[in-house]
Formats: structure tokens, sequence, C-alpha cells
């Protein structure tokens, strides 16, 4: 198996891209019952308006993604572009346009160029298939501002679970400008589909933040095949979640402008939500990202993160750690300052880097993923439309 292969190691799984410019557009052909989640921003476009309606049918045989124009604040006009490239892709494809999945991604509040949607659909949907490169070719054209196309695959005594998303920047939790496709060979009814796909986003995609911006269009379509027969829906959901896992940490990693990757875990929380919630408050904290980026050891700006999430918090009994591959800092014990601050400095130095907080409250846990805030950020969201 290629490397870069995962949709594609699906059966019955098929791709095609091409990237011109910002304007890219992508295929995907697979038929299954289906799920998906949404951005959570009211403000949202026109294919999440349509694909919210559709999806109740729970059921997909194909999807279409353009890159270049995110088709958001368009109106009624917005809508019926999404409806024609639903059309678009049916035809040329050869299946019930209400079948196809739509999504877009680009700049916002500008119509769709349908007929270069078109003209790039006819050329291929002829080179549909089941190889590597036609799955690097459809990761490559849903990028924007993205530096690096994203794959993930999961394997489990009995199916296959396989990704693709792009997101690097717009990336807060309730999703961020990130579009995921996910596929899978498992046999598995829509209901209980749709409730592992909610979970694995809320523990995976809902912790990136890159930013804090949430998006009009982020959409994560999940289609199960259902070749390889039925499969145990706990063992199923656990690893869809682990696919998911591993496509945000890519989003992280690439996120704009980002040098460095930060992983913050807190453990011992009253709640899941409560560790949730501060987890991706200090991640998604702008003093926390740029003392990340200037390999700043002010640790006071993690607790001080943590305190304003509005979690439960007792910053008398909280313990806290900054670490990389190879050296882990403790930098707070139990209320009482132990920073080295040299040694938590050297911490900070690397392209990952892990901020850890025993909340001494009770036995929950989570993880959320986000990265530096630099310069480059500034430079790349200051001039995007010019």
């Amino acid at each position: 198996m290629h490397k870069m292969q995962s949709i594609c190691a699906i059966e019955g799984v098929k791709a095609a891209g091409i990237k011109e410019g910002k304007f890219g557009l992508a295929l995907i052909e697979a038929e299954g019952t289906a799920a998906a989640a949404f951005t959570m921003n009211k403000a949202c476009a026109a294919p999440i308006i349509l694909m919210r309606e559709r999806m109740k049918k729970g059921y997909l045989t194909a999807t279409i993604t353009n890159s270049g124009c995110a088709n958001a604040l368009t109106g009624k006009q917005g809508i019926s572009d999404a409806m024609e490239m639903a059309a678009i892709a049916g035809e040329y494809l050869g299946v019930e346009p209400e079948t196809v999945g739509v999504a877009s991604t680009g700049v916002i509040s500008r119509y769709l160029n349908l007929p270069l949607i078109r003209d790039q659909c006819s050329r291929i949907a002829p080179m549909m298939s089941h190889g590597p490169d036609a799955e690097i070719a459809a990761a490559r054209a849903i990028m924007t501002t993205d530096l690096i196309e994203k794959h993930a695959l999961v394997e489990r005594d009995g199916f296959v679970i396989g990704g693709i998303c792009k997101g690097s920047g717009m990336i807060a939790p309730n999703m961020g400008t990130m579009l995921g496709y996910v596929y899978t060979d498992a046999e598995i009814n829509q209901q209980d589909l749709q409730d592992a796909l909610k979970s694995a986003v809320r523990r995976s995609f809902n912790r990136v933040v890159v930013d804090g911006d949430t998006s009009t269009n982020d959409v994560v379509f999940c289609t199960a095949t259902g070749a390889a027969g039925k499969v145990s829906k706990g063992e199923f959901a656990k690893a869809l979640e682990e696919c998911c896992t591993i496509l945000g940490k890519h989003i992280a990693k690439d996120g704009e402008g980002a040098t460095k990757m930060i992983e913050v875990v807190v453990r011992n929380a009253q709640t899941e939500d409560d560790a949730d919630l501060i987890a991706r408050t200090i991640v998604g904290s702008p003093l926390v990202k740029t003392a990340v980026y200037g390999e700043d050891p002010n640790w006071g700006r993690i607790v001080a993160a943590a305190g304003r999430s509005g979690a439960e918090i007792d910053p008398e009994i909280v313990s806290c750690w900054i670490s990389n591959r190879k050296i882990r800092a403790q930098v707070c014990d139990r209320g009482t300052i132990s920073a080295d601050l040299s040694q938590a400095k050297a911490a900070l130095s690397g392209s990952e880097v892990r901020i850890e907080l025993d909340l001494a409250l009770g036995n929950e846990h989570a993880t959320a993923w986000g990265c530096d805030l630099t310069e480059k950020y500034v430079e790349i969201n200051g001039k995007y439309t010019t």
C-alpha cells in the first residue's frame, strides 16, 4: 500500500482532483450509508445549508468540492449554485445529484465560477481511480493556504477507516475552515454512524484551535460502504475517533504561519467538559501561542487561560508541565512555583510542544491541539484576497 493512500485504500472509493492556481476541484466517489458534521457558525455557507437538508437521508454516492471560492454569504444564488455543483457531479459520474455531497472553501462572499467547475469536472471525472496518485490529487485540489495534504488510515481486525482533510487557518472549536472526507468499509447503520461521527468530531476536530475563528464552510462527511460486513459499534467508534484525531493533528501542525504544534493535555478534571473547555482555551490563547513561538517560559499565561475558561479550577492545587520530545519541565507543583526557567525555556524548543495541566479535582481528561502564533499568520491573512 502506498504510504499516502488512505481513502483509496477503502474498497469502493475512487477519487480525482485538479488544482489550477487558486481554483481546484475534487471528486470522490463511494456509495453507502453516510453521516455529516457541520460548522456551528450561523453565517454558514450555501453548501452547508443545502447539505444539512440533504444529509437527512443518510446516503451518499459521491462528493464534489471546489477550492478558491467559499460560496458563502451569497444568498439564493449561492444555494442555486451549490445545487448546480451537485448536478454537474451527478451528470459526469452517472449518479443522482441529490446523493452528492457538496463543499466549498476559499474566499467568502464571492460567487462560484460554475463554467470553470463544469470544465474541471469534465476533465477529471474520466480520471477517477483507486490509486494513491488520485487520492493525492484530490487532497491537493481542496487545499487553500495549506502547505501539505492531510491523510489518515486506521486499520482494525475486520474493517478499515481512511480520511483526508484540509485546514490551516480560520480554525477554532465547533469546526474551523476545514473540510473532511472519511470513508470506511464497515457496515454500520446511519444512526450509529452519525453518533460515532459526532463523538469523534467533538474529541478531534473540535479540539483544534489555530486562530480562534470558526469558518462558514466546515463539514465532515463520513461514508460507510459496508463491504467488510457488520462490525462492533464500540470498536468502530474508537477507530473513527483515532482517524479524526490524526487528521486534526495534521491541521494543527499545518496552521497558517506556524512553527510549532502545541498539544494541551488536561488531567483530573471534575468533568470531561471542564477538561475540554480548559484545553481548548489554553491552546487558543494568543498569549500562550505567542509565548510558545518566542520560546518564552511565561507559564503563568497557561494557568491564567485555564482560570478564565469558565471551567472548575482551583489554582492552589494545579500542577503544570511544559515538554518537548527531550525535556519535561515542571513549572508549577500543586499551586507552588517550581520552575527552572532555563529548563522550561529549553522545553519550548523544537517543532512540537506539550503543555500538561493536572487539576487534582477529579478523574476526567481531554486533549486539544493548536499551533504558535507568528508574524507570518498576520502576513497571510492581512493580504488574503489581494
